[in-house]
């Protein structure tokens, strides 16, 4: 009997490496060292200073950005924040960070409110007065929207006012709070002679507006414009097969709580593109 072949040897090469564990992102393990330093069951809310987020760079021997506010910035418009936070908190809440001062931020725990938009809204057809130009050479999908919105007087059309805007990213400092942002803000009148402060939040893609955002908001109109009326809203670009609408939100706090006011949807088109039937059907629709 024929002695069986011996095995082939194994073609020489690289064997192939064991694939490591992703490292978590920088931001979330400084976060996550920040907020395991203070947390213990049953806290709610606690403080924290900016000089601690270089404190656990250098702890954990990570490269901060030159901007170091960008890392808590991240985790309150951004990014969620990391799994062994969010898991400490009970159901329907979420842990947020709050201004607290110049250099100063606070975890808080509170309910969750997030604002998307609803998608079996009926769509409102506006005729598209974008100048081409401006639609050309926005910069980003966020100034886009904020053109769009500004140009075709949605704020007038949404809340049925005289708007007219009066700063685009407005940054300003509001004691207690710190140094806060806004997309663009308006003044309003309407015919009762009434005027009103209106800050507007822009969202793009799969951003989602937040108590965060909207309690800086207020604070921004009690501290600046106490004289005036706030309506708080926020605007966003819906994608479907047909293009985009934009969705816009009035919004209103009560208590720890987000509430939709009022949410209407728009879809910019040429004004021969609206047909009869088309205004026969929007002239149904109640305020």
């Amino acid at each position: 009997m024929a002695d069986s072949p011996a095995p082939k040897p194994e073609k020489s090469g690289r064997a192939k490496k064991a694939k490591k564990p992703k490292k978590p992102n920088r931001y979330a393990g400084i976060v996550s060292d920040i907020f395991h330093r203070y947390y213990q069951a049953g806290t709610t809310s606690f403080g924290f200073e900016r000089e601690e987020i270089e404190r656990a760079a250098t702890k954990l021997k990570i490269k901060l950005p030159k901007n170091v506010g960008d890392v808590i910035y991240t985790f309150r418009f951004r990014k969620p924040l990391p799994e062994d936070i969010t898991k400490t908190a009970p159901e329907k809440s979420e842990w947020i960070i709050r201004l607290a001062g110049r250099g100063r931020y606070r975890f808080v725990l509170a309910k969750i409110s997030r604002i998307v938009p609803n998608p079996s809204l009926l769509e409102i057809k506006i005729p598209d007065a974008t100048p081409e130009i401006i639609a050309r050479h926005a910069k980003s999908d966020e100034q886009a929207l904020l053109a769009k919105v500004r140009y075709n007087r949605l704020i007038d059309i949404f809340l049925r006012v005289a708007a007219y805007s009066l700063q685009s990213h407005l940054r300003t400092a509001i004691p207690d709070v710190g140094q806060i942002e806004t997309d663009e803000l308006y003044v309003a009148v309407r015919n009762t002679g009434q005027q009103f402060i209106i800050p507007v939040q822009a969202k793009v893609g799969k951003d989602q507006l937040g108590i965060v955002q909207v309690e800086q908001d207020l604070a921004l109109c009690q501290h600046a414009f106490p004289e005036l009326t706030p309506r708080l809203v926020a605007v966003q670009f819906v994608k479907d097969k047909h293009g985009e609408t934009i969705a816009m939100f009035e919004l209103v706090l009560q208590g720890d709580e987000l509430k939709v006011a009022d949410e209407k949807h728009y879809r910019l088109v040429s004004a021969k593109s609206i047909a009869k039937q088309d205004l026969d059907a929007m002239s149904q629709q109640s305020d």
